[in-house]
């Protein structure tokens, strides 16, 4: 792309984009921007044609890299023939045999499909179903969650109440639904007393919950904390016990990115609702998912004031659906999850040994997630990990950090010298920031 292209591209981009997670004064006033004009596998690649490996897989969704062959003849193929068809009294191919494999892949008993457009939206879904639920079968008081201390789960006002990350739910406090949060078990330290913290909500607030949602295993905006598989387990116990709703939200640690399928699968749970986006379309378009076992489904049967009165209008769209189940058909053809095991630990040996460095305070690894804790404050608008995101950046690497969290995500098939280069640029950036050789 020429000189003059380029500027006026940014010309424009800083004139009428408002962008998402950024403060706009000091991006107009500072910021070069990263111009992607191109991206394949594991890289993007810039208006000055200069490479770029890809960090988080552009927040988490090109699990299986960009371009990927397959997935853009799919939607080659679905565009011929039908790119857009409501599901209001309609289907089509595309959405059905993708609900028939999700069902297949999804932990058993979860064998209803209502689709969404994002990974907020797929969240609200389960919220809205859980609350009309109980409203329409004899529990109406069941009007209040629980999440997680620290949690995310999304933008829209109901995914927005379940958050713990202060900074992005404090505007939005006064109008946002009841939500009770309690804390997660970091560390064995800290295993039984987060187990009694549930265990009392549950007593003391079953009457009024209508559903518990997760993270399951971890947590992402919370800087890639990871917590026991057990709790999971012991949630799924009190949800019965109490008979409340459990819902998993693994837009973000679904589709591998921690090692199995879905993180659930580490406590070999199956939750009452799960939500899925992200990885579910190779990050080629929108879409999402919430999947239901019968009993939520059948909840809704029997007149029309009891039908679920929700929807999008790109809900199963024939693109995105498309291109979804030709994700799952790659999984399996490629053995995705497989060979991302030794890529995983790739990864993990590598944060390990960034773990030493004075100046970093913790590191730890999960599945395709490799993530540290740079000294001088936690909280999400620290800044010390944008140091490193700069440094990486000279070096050729696209990474997203969390404030003071650095951390990769990159694609569950990166090629492994890809990878080797992806660790050993964070290496050096880290060590630049903190002033050490590298720099």
């Amino acid at each position: 792309m020429a000189p003059d292209e380029r500027a006026r591209i940014v010309e424009l981009d800083k004139r009428r984009i408002w962008h998402p997670y950024t403060e706009m004064g000091a991006y107009r006033a500072a910021v070069d921007p990263l111009v992607v004009v191109r991206a394949e596998g594991a890289r993007l690649f810039d208006a000055n044609g200069r490479g770029y490996l890809d960090g988080n897989s552009s927040w988490w969704t090109a699990v299986l890299g960009h371009g990927h062959p397959r997935l853009v003849e799919a939607l080659r193929r679905q565009a011929q023939v039908l790119c857009h068809s409501s599901l209001g009294g309609a289907t089509h191919a595309a959405a059905a045999e993708l609900a028939e494999a999700l069902a297949g892949v999804a932990p058993p008993g979860l064998e209803h499909v209502f689709y969404s457009d994002d990974g907020s939206t797929a969240v609200e879904v389960a919220l809205q179903m859980a609350l009309q639920y109980w409203y329409q079968n004899g529990r109406p008081e069941r009007r209040h969650f629980a999440a997680l201390d620290d949690a995310f789960h999304g933008e829209t006002l109901g995914a927005t109440a379940l958050g713990g990350v202060e900074v992005f739910r404090r505007p939005f406090a006064a109008v946002l639904p009841r939500v009770f949060h309690v804390p997660p078990p970091r560390d064995p330290a800290s295993r039984q007393e987060a187990f009694e913290a549930l265990g009392r909500l549950m007593e003391e607030r079953a009457a009024t919950l209508a559903a518990l949602v997760l993270e399951p295993v971890v947590q992402g905006a919370a800087g890639m904390r990871s917590y026991d598989p057990s709790y999971l387990r012991h949630a799924r116990e009190l949800c019965d016990r109490h008979d409340v709703f459990l819902v998993f939200d693994e837009v973000a640690t679904g589709y591998g990115r921690t090692g199995p399928m879905w993180a659930a699968g580490y406590a070999s749970v199956t939750p009452d609702l799960l939500c899925t986006a992200k990885g579910m379309s190779g990050g080629l378009l929108p879409m999402a998912a919430t999947l239901a076992r019968p009993r939520v489904f059948e909840g809704f049967l029997g007149s029309p004031e009891r039908a679920f009165y929700y929807g999008h209008t790109f809900s199963g769209n024939p693109l995105g659906a498309a291109v979804a189940l030709e994700v799952l058909r790659v999984f399996e053809d490629e053995q995705v999850l497989a060979r991302a095991k030794p890529k995983a630990e790739r990864i993990a040996a590598a944060f390990a040994e960034l773990g030493s460095l004075d100046g970093v305070e913790a590191s730890r690894s999960l599945g395709m997630i490799g993530a540290l804790d740079l000294a001088g404050g936690a909280g999400y608008l620290e800044r010390t990990g944008w140091e490193v995101y700069a440094r990486a950046l000279e070096r050729g690497a696209y990474l997203r950090p969390m404030g003071n969290v650095v951390y990769v995500a990159p694609p569950l098939n990166i090629p492994d010298a890809d990878l080797d280069e992806l660790l050993e640029i964070v290496g050096e950036s880290v060590r630049a920031a903190l002033g050490r050789s590298g720099a």
